[in-house]
């Protein structure tokens, strides 16, 4: 049976510009398990809004077999991972095939498709190489999300950007316009100037989405590794040194990317001054703008505080938001066996685990956590929930050490399973959504804009998005800055005492003490959050500032 891709929708007007989307991961619902963590939840969310606004994108992805991981526990409820085979039958499967070489290797291909009945998305495509054609090393290719191996990561690079050019040409559908939502797609790059052969009518195409100064995310690999295993469409390694003015005998996957689109764009407007101070110093980065994240309200928003927010029924709002504390505390009974109480002031860090979010950093201060968790006046609950990289044994570890210190408190509890539905209910949860990011760390930091959908009230350091958003004592409480000269532990333990001091004397008491003012905070972060933080916004910028610029 053949695949005749027709646009299931009709175009707005005003994005008629045919995009193709790439990236890694998509956060689109639940039960779709291909993503990670941030990147994937945006992605998710420009997906939607391309739908609610009748945009002309089609999303391209790869379907990872065993997802990214499942986090569970070992018996001592340490945190241990789990690749477990996902199965979706809602995909249609497109039935086309072809190949793609892999260390001059022919690798088979095929691709699922999400329709938008399905999730309320724009159109996506998910490649795959699981195929009975294909050896087991082919195989793998498509297995795990960031799989660990280096020369895996540069085949699952081959497969999304030459595999989702060649699925395009199947489907016969002609972007105008190539997203490369990071650099992982890297080699649709090449692919392209193959068929070009000239770089300024290759920049036209191309805009590129960078999402984290960190250097993890930010590849540098070997010029002969990924030559030898066909990254570069077989363009002469000369020739790629000459367009990528690459001189060292590394590729930076990041710099490409600026060098070779048109535009580029930060994910908040502190991440931009970090990204040109960044790149200041290099030639021929392209012009990089700013379009801050944002999350897709229609799926994140709680519909019910909103219409308790629109008739100004303080009560009302005040007992749904007691209501959804419960609906949490019923995962938290489950997992962790602590029964906790819906009038008590609660405290959640919930994202994905790395060293530069912090979720340690309360432990800084032992003496002042004690006191915190053991204050009978203004008591509070305090629950952490995130996945790391399946192989980052650092942040496993910050995990593990959250697990010991929670045995010892009854209010204190770290959960497994952080994904969308999990999300949901945190934000829900939680009176305060932390956010302590080290600063200038933080490219964008987006989960606190859903936790404002849901009465969540965010305390966090001015990185990232916050600033853009945050009004001290008004939507949000802020943690003064600390100097960012300092070390970083110098810095850690400055924002550790600045974090303390906050919450002891502004924010604790102001939610036992003045609950009326309270609700108005939630009131205002609600109304302050959307629309300029819904992804329809952003979804805007991205066709008014990037693919429709010349």
């Amino acid at each position: 049976m053949s695949f005749t891709f027709t646009f299931p929708y009709t175009i707005h007007p005003d994005f008629k510009k045919r995009v193709a989307y790439f990236s890694m991961e998509y956060g689109v619902h639940q039960p779709l398990k291909n993503y990670a963590g941030g990147l994937g939840f945006l992605a998710g969310s420009h997906m939607r809004s391309a739908f609610e606004l009748q945009q002309n994108i089609v999303g391209i992805g790869i379907l990872w077999k065993y997802g990214y991981y499942d986090q569970v526990r070992k018996q001592d409820q340490n945190m241990d991972v789990l690749f477990q085979e996902k199965r979706y039958g809602f995909l249609i499967p497109t039935n086309i095939k072809f190949t793609i070489k892999v260390s001059k290797h022919d690798v088979w291909v095929t691709a699922f498709y999400l329709p938008p009945s399905i999730f309320s998305t724009a159109p996506i495509f998910f490649l795959s190489t699981d195929l009975p054609e294909n050896d087991y090393l082919a195989k793998t290719i498509s297995h795990k999300l960031y799989d660990s191996n280096p020369e895996t990561k540069i085949a699952a690079a081959i497969l999304l950007g030459v595999g989702g050019m060649k699925l395009l040409e199947a489907i016969q559908w002609q972007p105008e316009v190539y997203h490369l939502n990071e650099s992982h797609a890297l080699p649709l790059i090449f692919y392209l100037y193959n068929s070009i052969k000239n770089i300024h009518e290759l920049k036209k195409k191309l805009v590129f989405t960078n999402h984290t100064p960190e250097e993890p995310g930010n590849i540098k690999t070997s010029m002969s590794l990924l030559d030898k295993m066909g990254f570069f469409c077989d363009i002469p390694i000369t020739e790629v040194r000459a367009i990528t003015q690459t001189e060292s005998n590394e590729l930076n996957h990041t710099l490409t990317a600026l060098r070779l689109s048109k535009l580029a764009n930060a994910v908040s407007k502190i991440h931009e001054e970090t990204l040109r101070k960044l790149w200041s110093h290099e030639q021929d980065v392209t012009t990089i703008i700013h379009i801050t994240n944002s999350q897709n309200f229609a799926y994140w928003h709680d519909t019910p505080m909103y219409q308790a927010l629109e008739t100004n029924d303080d009560n009302l709002l005040r007992q749904l938001k007691y209501q959804e504390k419960k609906n949490l505390f019923e995962v938290v009974a489950d997992q962790c066996g602590e029964i906790y109480n819906e009038k008590i002031f609660t405290i959640v860090f919930a994202k994905r685990f790395a060293g530069y979010k912090r979720a340690d950093l309360f432990f800084h201060d032992m003496e002042r956590f004690d006191k915190l968790v053991n204050n009978k006046e203004r008591p509070v609950q305090i629950i952490w929930a995130g996945k790391p990289y399946p192989m980052d044994y650092s942040a496993i570890g910050v995990f593990d050490k959250i697990v010991d210190i929670c045995k010892t408190y009854d209010n204190c509890s770290i959960l497994v399973g952080y994904e969308l539905t999990l999300s949901k209910l945190l934000k829900k949860g939680a009176d305060i959504w932390l956010n302590v990011p080290r600063l200038t760390h933080e490219a964008s930091g987006t989960s606190g804009m859903a936790a404002a959908m849901n009465g969540a009230v965010n305390v966090g350091l001015p990185d990232g998005w916050f600033p853009e958003f945050a009004r001290d004592k008004i939507n949000s409480f802020v943690v003064p800055a600390c100097d960012i000269s300092l070390s970083v532990d110098v810095q850690d333990d400055t924002d550790a005492a600045s974090l303390y001091h906050l919450l002891e004397t502004e924010v604790l008491p102001m939610y036992y003490d003045y609950p009326n003012r309270w609700i108005e905070i939630i009131k205002n972060g609600l109304k302050d959050i959307y629309p300029l933080y819904g992804s329809n916004r952003m979804a805007k910028e991205y066709y008014e500032k990037m693919y429709n610029q010349d």
